[in-house]
């Protein structure tokens, strides 16, 4: 794995740089004055997701009839 380190004041010039070099096996860990503070590792997507919804994937769950209406105005101002 390969290790790159960038201080974050410099990372709003490079973030183009940043993105085009992350790889499944780079990770690039940013600094601020020497100390670490975040780490870029690119997301890996696990081979199972399609995107596609399967129907009955959690049976007996069920939505209530209301599920699409507008909450009322007490839940928005907080009112009991």
């Amino acid at each position: 794995m390969t290790i790159k380190t960038i201080d974050v004041g410099a990372l709003q010039a490079v973030k183009d740089a940043l993105l085009s070099q992350l790889s499944p096996d780079t990770e690039i860990i940013l600094t601020e004055d020497g100390q670490p503070i975040a780490r870029l590792t690119p997301i890996e997507q696990p081979e199972s997701m399609t995107g596609e919804r399967i129907p009955d994937l959690f049976p007996g769950i069920w939505m209530s009839d209301d599920f699409k209406d507008p909450l009322p105005d007490e839940f928005w101002f907080g009112e009991d």
